[in-house]
């Protein structure tokens, strides 16, 4: 469909079975009105009551568009929605998430301020324990630490961008710009975590990128009704190696990109090593075709990687040891405390004391650790 000059912002809501956040999703998206905003809520042949709450919204805002059709996930769901969306603009809402207001109205005015750029992206609220007594509102890993020179600007400025969690939500993206590179979301069952294909696409081939460093959108980690964790541990080896092809693919040489990506492959190496321990056959073997792929002197120099981590990448790829001090080490562990303090408190901070000591425990085969998705790389 072509784009409309009306329209500055078309954002995705794709939903299946979300009826328990999908009206709080929609009204916080709503809460934007110096952007010309178009809502597009796709149905993935939802069996539960979001098909009646999508069609109440669009009853009563008509920037709210339904768009009904039958299941088919997640990317299937995204690319139907992007190929609908008439604005200049892409934003995406996930059903079970919420915006503070002004969300897209703030991006697109530093779009407008920086010339049109492909992407403007902006850090988020992670919702921690979300529907608990226990829930907490936190600061995501890269508040405060995206600072360009100079804007719009590159990932080789800011790597940073792609080193976390794969937030595609957190930002808009120029319709054109995804069009002009052929970027969509891989089509496969359910949701299949084909975010973080479409985080190095757009990442990478950005020729502009500007950054807000404002949260707007509040994440709910970790809902009930996930996959099963052995299902997830597969799925991100295979998306891992998917990242690693479309690098590949653009001939990215860059060190800092390169060690952002092989930061996101240790953490989910760590992950599955403090489930399953490197004993289990199909870890081991993930593990290893992943380490494979990783250039030795890079994964030496990373300063948020342990001594003992490094040494079974070595152990595992039979690559020649490359000499490293576990002292950047440290410092990285010294610096992620007193930021983690800064940006979320001291209770955060000595959380995540005790976090890295269970993770560098069962680097070492020694325990498990009970959580995985905070840890410093």
């Amino acid at each position: 469909m072509a784009q409309d000059q009306d329209i500055d912002v078309s954002v995705i809501v794709p939903c299946y079975n979300t009826e328990a956040f999908l009206d709080q999703a929609l009204t916080t998206c709503e809460k934007n009105d110096s952007c010309r905003l178009e809502i597009i809520a796709v149905n993935d042949g939802s069996t539960d009551g979001s098909l009646a709450i999508m069609r109440e919204h669009e009853a009563r805002d008509p920037r709210v568009r339904v768009i009904d059709k039958e299941n088919s996930g997640y990317g299937a769901n995204m690319n139907r929605g992007i190929r609908e969306a008439r604005g200049t603009y892409i934003g995406i809402l996930e059903p079970d998430d919420y915006l503070r207001p002004h969300m897209f109205d703030t991006l697109f005015e530093a779009a407008e301020r920086h010339g049109m750029p492909d992407m403007v992206k902006s850090p988020y609220i992670r919702v921690w324990m979300p529907t608990t007594p226990q829930e907490r509102l936190y600061n995501c890993a890269y508040y405060h630490r995206i600072k360009p020179v100079d804007e719009p600007f590159t990932l080789k400025d800011c790597p940073r961008l792609i080193r976390h969690h794969p937030s595609i939500w957190s930002a808009i993206y120029r319709k054109g710009f995804l069009q002009d590179n052929d970027i969509t979301f891989m089509e496969v069952p359910g949701a299949g975590w084909v975010d973080n294909p479409f985080l190095i696409q757009t990442c990478v081939l950005a020729k502009s990128i500007v950054y807000i460093d404002e949260p707007f959108y509040c994440y709910r980690e970790d809902l009930p009704g996930s996959s099963s964790v052995l299902r997830k541990a597969g799925l991100a080896f295979e998306r891992w190696g998917n990242m690693a092809d479309l690098v590949e693919k653009y001939g990215v040489t860059d060190r800092g990109i390169l060690e952002s990506l092989y930061i996101i492959g240790f953490r989910y190496a760590g992950g599955a090593i403090g489930d399953f321990g490197l004993d289990e056959p199909q870890i081991h073997e993930w593990v290893t075709q992943m380490f494979r792929r990783m250039d030795p002197n890079i994964v030496a120099g990373i300063a948020a990687l342990s001594g003992s981590f490094k040494h079974t990448y070595f152990e595992l790829t039979g690559y020649p040891a490359v000499k490293f001090s576990d002292l950047p080490y440290i410092g990285n562990l010294v610096n992620e405390f007193f930021y983690s303090w800064r940006i979320n408190g001291p209770g955060f901070a000595f959380s995540r004391l005790g976090l890295f000591a269970r993770r560098r425990a069962a680097e070492k085969g020694l325990a498990k650790p009970t959580s995985t998705h905070s840890a410093s790389i």
